[in-house]
C-alpha cells in the first residue's frame, strides 16, 4: 500500500481492482459510462497518452480530466475548478447502527438525492463500485456515503450527501465513519475528494480526521475533432 498511487488513482484503479469496468486504448482508460464518468492517463506529460485519449473518448467529447494537455494538440479548454484530495490521518471509523446497506433496488432513490444535493457524479452503475450505506426515516432516504475510486490498497469515499430537511443533524459524518470503517475492515485506507471551495465539506471531514494531501485542478476539455497526433512508437 502506497500513497503514490493516489497521484493518479483513476488509472491505479482502472488498471487494477476496477479492471473490470475499465475501457482502455492504449495508455489512457476510462470507466464505462454507466458506471462513472472519469478518464485516466498513464502518464499526463507524454503526448502519446493523450492521442490515446482522444481515440477512447471520440472526436469532439467533452470530458474532464485532473490535467492538462500539451497545447500542440488541439483540444480546447471549456473550464478548470480546483479540487482537494484528503487522506486518513486519525479518523476513528466505527459502524453505525441506524446505516443500512443499498443495493441496486435503491439505485432510483440514490439517483434522485444526488440530483437534489450535487455532491458529485452518480451513474446508474456507480454502486457497483463499492459498498453504499444510507439512513432512512420514514422509509424514504434521507442521506447517503459509499465507495467509487478504487486504487490498490485505498478507497475512495463519494457521493456523501443528506437531504436539505435532515442536515445539520451529523448523518453525513456518520456515514462516512461507517463507510471508512468498512474499508478498514477489509485492510484498505479511505481518502476523498472535495471541490476546493467547498467549505462546509472540508471543514466536515477534516473535523473526523482527514488531512489534506494534495490540490489538483480538474480541466474540462474538448477533445478536438482532428488531432494532431504524435506516432506511437
Amino acid at each position: 500500500m502506497t500513497v503514490d498511487v493516489l497521484d493518479r488513482p483513476s488509472w491505479a484503479a482502472l488498471t487494477g481492482p476496477h479492471a473490470r469496468y475499465a475501457g482502455i486504448v492504449g495508455r489512457a482508460a476510462r470507466y464505462h459510462p454507466d458506471v462513472a464518468p472519469f478518464f485516466a492517463l498513464e502518464d499526463p506529460a507524454d503526448p502519446r497518452c493523450w492521442n490515446d485519449l482522444a481515440v477512447l473518448a471520440g472526436p469532439g467529447t467533452e470530458l474532464s480530466i485532473t490535467a492538462s494537455p500539451p497545447r500542440d494538440l488541439g483540444w480546447e479548454v471549456r473550464g478548470t475548478s480546483a479540487t482537494r484530495q484528503l487522506v486518513d490521518a486519525t479518523v476513528r471509523a466505527v459502524p453505525d447502527p441506524e446505516a443500512v446497506v443499498l443495493t441496486a433496488t435503491d439505485v432510483p432513490e440514490m439517483i434522485d438525492l444526488v440530483r437534489r444535493t450535487g455532491p458529485g457524479p452518480f451513474r446508474p452503475r456507480t454502486i457497483e463500485l463499492g459498498t453504499y450505506l444510507g439512513i432512512r426515516h420514514g422509509g424514504a432516504l434521507v442521506a447517503m456515503a459509499g465507495e467509487r475510486i478504487r486504487p490498490p490498497g485505498w478507497s475512495e469515499i463519494s457521493a456523501v450527501c443528506t437531504d436539505p430537511g435532515y442536515r445539520g443533524r451529523g448523518l453525513a459524518a456518520r456515514l462516512v465513519l461507517a463507510v471508512a470503517a468498512e474499508i478498514y475492515e477489509r485492510g484498505d485506507r479511505p481518502f476523498l475528494h472535495t471541490m476546493a471551495a467547498n467549505t462546509a465539506a472540508n471543514h466536515l471531514f477534516t473535523a473526523i480526521g482527514f488531512v489534506r494531501r494534495k490540490e489538483n485542478v480538474n480541466v474540462s476539455l474538448r477533445v478536438p475533432v482532428s488531432p494532431g497526433l504524435s506516432p506511437r512508437p
